[in-house]
């Protein structure tokens, strides 16, 4: 039976579940490997920090008694490396079954501040990489039919606030590049899934207060493979994220423009 679908499926090798994950070097996506590997995944593990990465690989290992985990050093704008590094992780895994995209920045930007530059350095990462690595699963997924596209986005991509205009920018974008790709694959009998965190504690989040709840990365992870699990298309995550953004994008523009937050 099929880890995550729970349908037979042919595995002549009797291979474990396989997943690829990018911008595994903390945070959710640190959580969400540690988290796969229990569940008896074999991951090759993405991100720009080697140190961080070959510790939480080696950690897992130890745990599971067996190589579990592989390091894969790369930065996720270096966009010419994707393809052959992709080929490179398929043919050592022998198979993917599941690719989860998490690589994000948020850099602190003033109110009065607008720096091309990182702008850029936003997009690259949260969008442009995203799309690079996601075309390529897409692609293997596409030609199997079958197969589960991960993408973290945020409750930021679904209006534009005050804060951080490149950043609520590049998560609008990779929220509808992946209901693009949904509305491509479904039919191929490839499940894509787009997950919608709202304040989590990570690298990522601002010192100062936030003004509503912080979840840890671990129950964010905890979310995301029961969302995969069940098939999911979009998951806010916690759960009441989907019905503050619902009164969030239907106030009247004439209001929200005035609100700080």
């Amino acid at each position: 039976m099929s880890e995550l679908t729970g349908k037979q499926v042919e595995n002549p090798l009797n291979l474990r579940p396989r997943a690829v994950v990018v911008g595994a070097s903390s945070g959710i996506g640190e959580a969400l490997a540690r988290k796969l590997a229990k569940e008896g995944y074999q991951l090759a593990l993405l991100a720009r920090r080697q140190d961080r990465l070959d510790k939480i690989c080696a950690e897992i290992n130890q745990a599971a008694g067996e190589v579990r985990a592989t390091a894969y050093q790369h930065d996720v704008t270096d966009y010419e490396a994707v393809p052959a590094l992709f080929r490179k992780i398929l043919q050592q895994m022998q198979t993917i079954d599941l690719f989860v995209y998490n690589s994000g920045v948020m850099y602190p930007i003033g109110l009065s501040e607008y720096d091309f530059k990182k702008d850029l350095a936003t997009l690259e990462v949260n969008l442009l990489g995203g799309i690079a690595w996601l075309g390529e699963a897409a692609t293997l997924f596409d030609r199997l039919g079958k197969g589960h596209l991960v993408g973290v986005s945020s409750v930021a991509g679904d209006r534009g606030r005050v804060g951080n205009p490149p950043y609520h920018a590049a998560k609008s974008g990779m929220s509808t590049y992946l209901e693009a790709l949904r509305n491509r694959l479904a039919k191929k009998g490839v499940h894509v899934l787009t997950v919608k965190p709202g304040y989590v504690q990570t690298d990522l989040l601002p010192s100062s207060q936030m003004p509503f709840p912080v979840a840890t990365p671990e129950s964010t992870a905890e979310a995301i493979y029961s969302a995969i699990r069940r098939g999911r298309q979009v998951l806010y995550t916690p759960w009441w994220w989907r019905y503050l953004l619902l009164v969030i994008t239907h106030i009247p523009s004439f209001i929200f423009r005035r609100m700080s937050f």
